[in-house]
């Protein structure tokens, strides 16, 4: 198949929907498929460009076997609502020529669009009907929901007019796609009927990410003891996380239980603010985004993980380092509400606290510091759900299935479709999430 994809993000980012836009298409030409895609440049979670890339707009370049387009994208230093909405809006406006060159000329089977960002998924679905590809919408981030029920966003006005015109984007795809189910419920209530819907979850390559031992030389480097318990946060710093409950919580922990710290590695907008909230305190520790070879290594450096996350930002998404965190071992404390889809995956593998309540974080941690059996009871079910639901070698196999299906002229009508969980499958520079 000639498979065409439009995203914000791709290699060479790190983490995020870059990881998951770049494995997959590499894994589809591995497939034997012809995969293009119309991108911006690498911008996140510095949210910056870097300045080789300056010159490279709408040059097509060779990554892997996927043949790359970059358009050039407004990148704000400080990215507030406003300013993400001009963001997303160049993007969609700068990449409707490359979209429209490759869709008339190249003919793709199957055109799909990444959202973030939903602003040019519009162009994609309306171009797919000009030349009678098939459209495919697939949603990592709600990310009208998240700008408004974080507070980035207030105008309700504008809140009404943004989710009426992403569910008619949203209902103008052929096939629409979510990595939980709660997320694929999500876009039942913005009005997509079943049949037209699929749970595609991320994945995790798991002869890449496995248990190893603590005594790694990020603890030598950070100078934290041999015997310390440590709690690690690895990923994007920004507002959605709630990562000043995490500080909070180990700084209340002190006094009574000395010997626990806590590493925050990653960049994002908010990591300033958390640096300067942690002067003074010997028990935090800083890290910036980790090189791909050394990743497994700063994952086993955790005697658990924390996902810590706002209340606000329930089911808009479902944290793509979960599937590391599992692969790595190790237990994980969520901030999660019962009943949400990351409470109901950590369940089993990690504790569920409240989101936004530091004192149950706090406790939490302790009772991972003081119960080592249950620690690893919790690190051997997550490692065992990891290979069982988190499988990229099953998982791209039954995109490849559904866009067969698509393709066909004459097949049945699809299905209503849960993609598994599971596995892994060497790909070319894969670049593990944090």
């Amino acid at each position: 198949m000639r498979i065409l994809l439009v995203g914000i993000n791709y290699a060479p980012d790190l983490i995020g929907v870059a990881k998951y836009n770049t494995e997959l298409c590499e894994s589809l030409v591995d497939e034997g498929h012809e995969v293009r895609v119309i991108t911006a440049p690498p911008y996140y979670p510095n949210w910056k460009i870097p300045t080789k890339f300056s010159a490279s707009y709408f040059r097509a370049t060779d990554i892997n076997g996927v043949r790359v387009t970059r358009t050039p994208i407004y990148v704000p230093a400080q990215p507030s609502g406003g300013k993400r909405l001009i963001h997303h809006a160049s993007f969609a406006l700068s990449s409707m020529l490359p979209v429209t060159k490759e869709a008339f000329s190249w003919r793709p089977d199957i055109m799909l669009s990444a959202a973030p960002s939903l602003m040019s998924a519009a162009f994609v679905a309306f171009i797919a009907r000009r030349i009678r590809a098939k459209s495919w919408l697939h949603v990592q981030d709600f990310e009208v929901d998240a700008a408004f029920d974080l507070g980035l966003l207030q105008n309700e006005y504008l809140r009404r007019v943004m989710l009426k015109t992403e569910a008619a984007i949203v209902r103008s795809f052929d096939k629409v796609s979510s990595i939980s189910p709660q997320m694929v419920d999500r876009l039942h209530g913005k009005g997509l009927e079943l049949g037209r819907t699929s749970e595609v979850r991320n994945w995790i390559d798991t002869s890449a990410i496995f248990p190893a031992s603590r005594q790694t030389r990020y603890r030598r480097e950070l100078g934290i003891p041999a015997t310390a318990i440590v709690g690690l946060y690895s990923g994007t710093m920004s507002n959605k996380q709630g990562l000043d409950l995490a500080i909070d919580a180990t700084a209340a922990l002190d006094d009574s239980h000395p010997n626990i710290h806590l590493i925050l590695a990653g960049e994002g907008p908010h990591k300033a603010k958390l640096v300067e909230m942690a002067d003074g305190r010997s028990k935090v520790h800083f890290l910036d985004l980790q090189p791909n070879e050394s990743f497994n290594e700063l994952m086993a450096t955790a005697d658990f993980h924390l996902i810590p996350q706002k209340a606000e930002a329930a089911d808009l998404v479902l944290p793509s380092k979960l599937g590391a965190i599992l692969a790595s071992g190790r237990p994980v404390i969520a901030m999660a509400s019962r009943g949400t889809g990351l409470a109901a995956e950590v369940e089993g593998a990690g504790l569920v606290v409240p989101p936004g309540d530091s004192r149950a974080l706090a406790a939490a941690i302790v009772k991972l510091s003081e119960e080592h059996a249950l620690c690893k009871e919790l690190g051997a079910e997550g490692r065992r759900r990891s290979i069982e639901r988190w499988d990229r070698r099953t998982i791209v196999r039954r995109w490849v299935e559904e866009m067969a299906a698509m393709k066909a002229p004459f097949g049945p009508e699809p299905k209503p479709t849960l993609i598994p969980r599971a596995a892994s499958i060497p790909v070319k520079d894969a670049v593990p999430l944090p």
